[in-house]
């Protein structure tokens, strides 16, 4: 029984070391209780410091490390699919290398899949400690959203940290979209979860590459990926605008007609016209947004491109 754990890199350097002392640690408890073998699959997302020749010497000095390094910095979803990919273990975790998800946890996923009753074991923060303020509120306002407008369930808390079975992890691998939203693919693939609260963590070295500005992107990559109320929410903002005018036509009419009225109200207008005009761009950018993605899902270009994988494994003279 073989248990593959894919790590999605990028720019991390100085918390590689820490990470592999944890992981080491729990997979030789975790070889002793089960019997089970290890598979480190690193994916390398285009890193500029010295992620890949830490990779490197990795796999030279340990067999069960293996690596793969992309052309360029294609993003934690595509680096996530490319693991998914090329894992050959029977249970799939996928991990950050920054230790906000404890490796402890693994031991308890291996034994919620091992009965046969979950296909998947995941885990939910239960709280956002550490996090701004701002960013939390939004979070949770986007969680609220999205599950409102989406048939697809996607957890509050929900976090890439989880251990899935092959069957699972196939039906994931089949769905070869350029625009990935990972947490919405789980959830839509369906299959049996179990779910594992844990207090968030702090980094362990090492800064976020999740600013403010990435995460809005995401989260409407999300929203457009997952449902189309976006569209039907313009449609009926057009019908319901388009009865207002005429009813305010019929009052202005009316009034004309019964009381007079001299020409004024020129403020009141441009207030009106650059509502109206608002309203419209916000349609368009709505429908761009879904024009967008089917454009570039017609492209087919490729997820990621492999630079390098550990088959190649050369020489780094500046590790030793």
């Amino acid at each position: 029984m073989l248990v593959t754990i894919i790590i999605p890199c990028y720019n991390e350097e100085a918390a590689l070391p820490f990470f592999m002392e944890e992981i080491r640690r729990t997979a030789a408890a975790m070889e002793q209780a089960y019997g089970c073998g290890f598979e480190l699959l690193f994916v390398n997302d285009g890193s500029k410091d010295g992620t890949l020749m830490l990779l490197r010497r990795f796999a030279r000095e340990d067999r069960q490390v293996r690596y793969l390094s992309f052309s360029r910095n294609f993003g934690k979803e595509a680096a996530m699919y490319a693991g998914l990919r090329e894992a050959r273990g029977d249970y799939v975790a996928i991990m950050d290398a920054d230790l906000q998800h404890p490796p402890a946890m693994l031991r308890e996923m291996f034994e919620g899949l091992r009965g046969g009753e979950y296909d998947c074991v995941a885990a939910r923060r239960e709280n956002r400690k550490g996090e701004p303020p701002v960013r939390s509120f939004f979070a949770r306002c986007f969680y609220r959203f999205i599950n409102r407008i989406s048939d697809t369930e996607i957890v509050d808390g929900a976090c890439d940290f989880r251990m899935m079975t092959r069957q699972m992890v196939d039906a994931i691998v089949s769905m070869g979209e350029y625009n990935r939203f990972s947490k919405g693919i789980f959830g839509w693939v369906g299959f049996r979860t179990k779910w594992l609260p844990y207090e968030n963590v702090e980094r362990v070295a090492g800064e976020t590459k999740w600013s403010f500005w990435k995460l809005l992107l995401y989260s409407i990559q999300g929203i457009v990926g997952f449902s189309t109320v976006p569209l039907a929410l313009a449609s009926v903002l057009g019908i319901v605008l388009c009865g207002v005018s005429f009813l305010m036509v019929l009052y202005i009419i009316i009034k004309t007609l019964l009381f007079g009225d001299p020409v004024s109200g020129w403020p009141s207008l441009a207030c009106m016209v650059m509502f109206m005009g608002g309203i419209q761009l916000l349609c368009m950018g709505i429908l761009g947004q879904y024009l967008a993605k089917t454009y570039l899902e017609t492209k087919h270009r490729p997820i990621y491109i492999l630079a390098e994988t550990d088959k190649e494994n050369p020489d780094d003279q500046t590790m030793d």
